[in-house]
Parts: C-alpha cells; sequence; structure tokens
C-alpha cells in the first residue's frame, strides 16, 4: 500500500509528483510507475473536467502502483469534493481560492462533522463500500483525507496568514502561472514578484506548521523553491511528456524530417 501524502509530509519527506488531465489511462499511470521516483500524481479535474468514472479508474491505477492521488478542483460543487473522495481519490485540492473564507468553505465540505459538513453516504471507496460503519468512516477521513489550497490569486496571497491557520488544511500548493498573471507578469514565473508571494506563502506555512508545494517550471526554479522549504512538486504530466517524446524523436531523426 502507498504511503500517503499526509505520512510523507508529516515526516518532511519531499513528494515527487506527475500531473493527469488529458490522457486518463492505465498504461500512462502505470509507465510513471516503472520509470520509478514518483510518490503519486494529481488530476487536474479543474481543466480537464474528469468524471467521477475517470477519477475511480485512475485512483485503482494509482493503488496497483502503490501511489497516492488528490484531485485539483474549482471551489464551485459541494458533492463533487465527497464524489472525489468516494471515487477512491487521497485527497483534494481547491483551485482558484480568493479569500480564506473560501479555504474554510472547502475544508468544510471535505471534512464531516465536527468540522466539516460532509454528507453521510458510506457506499464508496474511501468507506470500503459500505465495510466501514459511519463513526468509523467519518473518524478515519476527517484524520486522512488530504486537503490543498491554491495560491494563485492576489486575495489568496492577501489572506496567506489566514489561510495557513486553518485547521484541517493540510498544504498551501502555489500555482506560479496564475500568481505571476494576477500580478501583472504574465508568463514570468520566475519574476521577483512571485518570489516574493512564495516567501510569504513559506512565511505563513512555517507560523502555523503547515506544508508548501509547486510545479517545477525548470530546473533553477524547482531548486530555489527547495531552498525555500517546498515539499511537494509536479514533474512533467501526461501531455507535456508526450510532447517532450515527440520532440526528442524528432530530434532523434532529423536528417528524416528536414522537408517538414
Amino acid at each position: 500500500m502507498a504511503t500517503s501524502f499526509k505520512q510523507l509530509l508529516a515526516e518532511d519527506r519531499f513528494i515527487r509528483l506527475f500531473s493527469m488531465g488529458r490522457i486518463i489511462h492505465p498504461v500512462v499511470i502505470d509507465m510513471f510507475g516503472l520509470a520509478g521516483g514518483y510518490d503519486g500524481f494529481w488530476l487536474d479535474q479543474e481543466h480537464g473536467g474528469l468524471t467521477y468514472e475517470q477519477i475511480n479508474l485512475a485512483s485503482v491505477c494509482a493503488r496497483a502502483n502503490n501511489f497516492d492521488c488528490f484531485v485539483r478542483m474549482a471551489t464551485t460543487s459541494y458533492a463533487q469534493v465527497t464524489q472525489n473522495f468516494e471515487a477512491g481519490a487521497g485527497g483534494v485540492m481547491a483551485a482558484r481560492v480568493e479569500s480564506a473564507a473560501d479555504a474554510e468553505k472547502f475544508v468544510q465540505w471535505a471534512k464531516f462533522a465536527p468540522r466539516g459538513m460532509r454528507g453521510m453516504n458510506t457506499s464508496g471507496w474511501d468507506s470500503q463500500y459500505t465495510h466501514k460503519g459511519p463513526k468509523d468512516f467519518a473518524v478515519d477521513a476527517n484524520r486522512e483525507h488530504f486537503v490543498a489550497i491554491q495560491i494563485e490569486t492576489i486575495g489568496a496571497l492577501r489572506e496567506v496568514d489566514q489561510i495557513a491557520a486553518i485547521d484541517g488544511v493540510d498544504l498551501l500548493f502555489v500555482g506560479p502561472a496564475d500568481l505571476s498573471q494576477e500580478l501583472g507578469h504574465l508568463g514570468q514565473l520566475g519574476h521577483d514578484e512571485v518570489w516574493q508571494g512564495i516567501d510569504a506563502v513559506w512565511a505563513a506555512c512555517k507560523a502555523h506548521g503547515k506544508h508548501w508545494g509547486t510545479i517545477s517550471v525548470n530546473p533553477e526554479f524547482a531548486g530555489r523553491a527547495v531552498e525555500k522549504g517546498c515539499r511537494l512538486m509536479i514533474f512533467g504530466g501526461d501531455v507535456l511528456c508526450q510532447k517532450l517524446g515527440i520532440e526528442a524523436i524528432k530530434q532523434s531523426y532529423q536528417p528524416r524530417f528536414a522537408d517538414r
């Protein structure tokens, strides 16, 4: 069984993930598993519009490869949070959060009483398809499920300390692409103001005993992020690896493509 992201963070381990959002297929997950070195992946429901069936399939494949996984999603549907857990995902991450109030609402959606307002249903994966009773299910889910909040808007950055202080938030995740455009530096993911924002996230996490993560924009960015305490990072994904693989093949056979 895979070590969960929550357990890895509790041990202050560095977590290496890949992303999936367009090509949800067992072969893709198996190939990352065979490559070695990865702890799991995120599923991008925000941009990919992934269905319950796709989350369910990916979660089964995650378990087969000793991976954990979580779903990055918009904060637009209470029901979708619980559906992602019941499909088998180990966690959820809220995208485009604008305030601490937004983050608190998302946590309440993800937690059973007394911490939250999640509706009880024991027929999903996370209650072992009715093998767990309601009380044990609620206690275990509240303790074990991973909840992350993206810091990628001016509002979230302004209230990052309050967000980091929220009980039930396990990780803050910096989205450098959106944060750069929010700060007026579209596409400049390594701009000084972006790093100032990252410093604010790092400080808030240190103050409240939380961790933060981000995307490996490039090796220099990744190294600098780790120096600033980053403990979860995305290295590649379904579409990017396809692109890089195609480019590498064309480059290897460049003379055969010279007329195109």
